[in-house]
């Protein structure tokens, strides 16, 4: 799936922009959201993002692997920037505690993220995109 350049800027400047991306996973003590100010486009098959926190969502993605990622942003709606404010992405998450996906997801970060305290700890989290709408269907890319 080709992730189009404007869509690729505003997931990558979704935390500065104001407008985070919002990661949903399951569990075994049922659902949870979370936001991800870390979240970016990795390449056209995948999102990725930085597991600091290790919490709820970690958890849950150590039962399911399967997430969803949403991005709402009105005012790009309202300026023409996107059809509609909303796109919707559903995949696979991988876990990348060490090694070269770790880093490659690491390189990609903001300074901000980079230099966050516990971001040494932290772990890649690389989202195969399964397949991805804005909210009225309409498939992107």
């Amino acid at each position: 799936m080709a992730i189009n350049e404007k869509i690729r800027k505003l997931i990558d400047n979704a935390w500065s922009d104001g407008y985070p991306c919002l990661l949903a996973t399951t569990g075994p003590t049922g659902p949870n959201i979370s936001v991800k100010g870390s979240m970016l486009v990795f390449d056209d098959d995948h999102l990725a993002y930085w597991e600091r926190s290790k919490k709820g969502a970690l958890e849950n993605l150590g039962h399911d692997k399967h997430v969803a990622v949403m991005y709402a942003n009105f005012k790009a709606q309202h300026d023409g920037v996107l059809d509609s404010g909303f796109l919707r992405f559903w995949g696979t998450a991988e876990l990348h505690e060490e090694g070269p996906t770790r880093e490659a997801i690491f390189r990609k970060l903001t300074q901000r993220e980079q230099e966050h305290d516990g971001a040494d700890k932290g772990i890649g989290v690389l989202i195969r995109i399964a397949r991805a709408s804005d909210l009225r269907g309409k498939p992107l890319g």
